[in-house]
Parts: structure tokens; sequence; C-alpha cells
């Protein structure tokens, strides 16, 4: 997906655009402020709007109220410092299809956007199924051949970035820095740990997590399980 990132602290940017980029293999575009953000909509299609409301120049609510006065309907996450019930209260009302205050757990920002973009495309009920994995998005529940799978956040975020690149070797540094963030970093050593734990729920799924020495991690079918 491809995700309009308008926010002012370059930090912040950096760390919402990592996870973004990591957690939900988006493609992130960022700006600073909010005057250009009507011709880049325009100039270029995008499935997300991650706005701040602290901006220089014009503040976010007048770039929404543009947005929506334009006729451009793409969902928009509204993210901000504001916390008095008015301020979302006001932001919904011009538009907003969601709205957090910061500071926020990164993952629930990234599976708010990843829901915003789902819903904006008409797909809900979007399920993962390789092999005898199925991961419903929106239920948040995952199964291996019928049984329901035990993952915590980590793991659930491990799973479904190695399933969206099933066939293909993924870095161990990709993988550390997918899932870091506000709840904390990750370490190589704890990125072993939860791959070694996936092997084991993944025994009876049709899947192997394969070590590429030198480069990372490969998750593929098995020859047996692709045939069924």
């Amino acid at each position: 997906m491809r995700v309009l990132l308008v926010e002012d602290d370059p930090a912040l940017a950096n760390t919402i655009s990592r996870a973004l980029q990591g957690q939900a293999d988006a493609q992130v575009d960022w700006t600073a402020r909010g005057e250009p953000v009507l011709n880049s909509l325009s100039a270029d299609p995008y499935d997300l709007l991650v706005l701040d409301i602290g901006l220089p120049g014009i503040d976010g609510f007048e770039v929404l109220r543009r947005l929506r006065a334009a006729g451009q309907r793409l969902p928009v996450l509204v993210l901000t410092g504001r916390e008095a019930i008015d301020d979302r209260v006001h932001g919904l009302e011009l538009g907003a299809d969601d709205y957090m205050v910061k500071p926020f757990a990164l993952p629930e920002m990234v599976a708010r956007a990843k829901a915003l973009v789902r819903r904006g495309r008409g797909m809900v009920d979007k399920q993962i199924r390789v092999a005898k994995v199925v991961m419903d998005m929106a239920a948040h529940r995952a199964w291996v051949a019928d049984k329901e799978m035990d993952l915590p956040s980590r793991e659930w975020q491990l799973l479904e970035y190695l399933l969206a690149h099933v066939g293909k070797v993924v870095s161990k540094d990709h993988l550390v820095s997918s899932l870091s963030g506000w709840e904390g970093d990750v370490s190589e050593n704890a990125v072993e740990v939860y791959i070694s734990r996936l092997r084991t729920k993944l025994a009876e799924s049709g899947l192997r997590i394969r070590t590429v020495r030198g480069f990372g991690y490969l998750l593929e079918e098995l020859a047996d399980a692709a045939g069924t």
C-alpha cells in the first residue's frame, strides 16, 4: 500500500515510516507541511493519509477540511498530541476515519492503518491463507490445520510478515527493524527466539522457516503441502 505521512517531527516521522514499511510492507512518502498535500494526492494514487494536527502553516484540521471539500475520499488516520474530546469530535466531523492520541503503540497504529486500507479497498474480512495456515486479520486469530494458534503480539507480527513474503529471503536486520518500536527495541537474539517458537507452532502447517546463513530466513511451502 502507498501511504502519505504528514508529520513535522522528523524523528517521529522516521519511526512511523519504518513501522509501516516493516510491518505493513508499505511505501511511505513524507512531508512536514500541510500545504503540499492536496497536490500530492492529485498527482499520485495513495491508499492512506496519516495526518498530524499540529503542523506549521495550515494545521491538520484545515488540511482535512480542504481534502474532503475537494472530494478526496481516501482513508485518513489522524495522529495528534491533543487529548481533548472536542478535538477528536472536530476531527471526525471533518472527515477523519480514525483518530489516535500520542503517544501510541506502533503495532496498534499499523493495525489501524491496515484496517483502514482494507476497508477502503472493500476487504474488511481479509484472510491470509498459505498451506495449512489461516490468519484472520479482522478477528486477529490464526489457525494451523484447524487448530487455533496462541500468538503473542511479536509472534503475530513476525508470522504475518513472513507469510506476506513466503518464498523470499528476509534479512534478520529487516525483521529487527520491523518488530522494533515504541514498545521497545527487539534484539537479534529475540528474533531468533521468536523464529524458534514459530517453527514449533508451524510443525503441522506444511510450511518451514529455513535459516539462510549470511542472509536471514526463508518461509517456504513444503512439497507435499503444495501438492495437497
